[in-house]
């Protein structure tokens, strides 16, 4: 089961602040992700967010199509909420306001995966 993780350059100092805004994100109801003629397309199966000094990551655990799942989450109001509360910490300013503006971000935030090590892939 993959993983991705999204970078975003942050104001230094305020590690406190981005921590209490996730705190208080809402998940959406079901990890289950549907595309519009309702076919699942993949499902959330964790995230976990980090943060230190100037840089902040997003890893999201999926299964799925994850440029699927980007599309789904680049509507969901729970997204744009914590995008609209992290933007005053934001190094850099970004449009995530329509889902083509956050699908450029997604894909520009993406890291490059090196490598991805689970108990499917140890030796025997």
């Amino acid at each position: 089961m993959p993983y991705a993780a999204i970078t975003y350059r942050v104001k230094p100092g305020h590690e406190d602040e981005i921590a209490k805004i996730f705190a208080e994100f809402q998940r959406v109801d079901t990890p289950d992700l549907k595309d519009e003629d309702g076919q699942t397309v993949g499902r959330l199966l964790g995230t976990g967010v980090f943060v230190k000094d100037d840089v902040m990551v997003r890893v999201i655990h999926y299964e799925g199509d994850f440029i699927a799942i980007a599309r789904k989450m680049a509507v969901q109001p729970g997204v744009h909420e914590i995008e609209d509360r992290l933007a005053p910490f934001l190094a850099e300013e970004r449009d995530t306001s329509t889902p083509e503006a956050f699908g450029a971000f997604f894909r520009d935030a993406l890291m490059r995966s090196v490598s991805q090590l689970s108990v499917e892939t140890h030796p025997a």
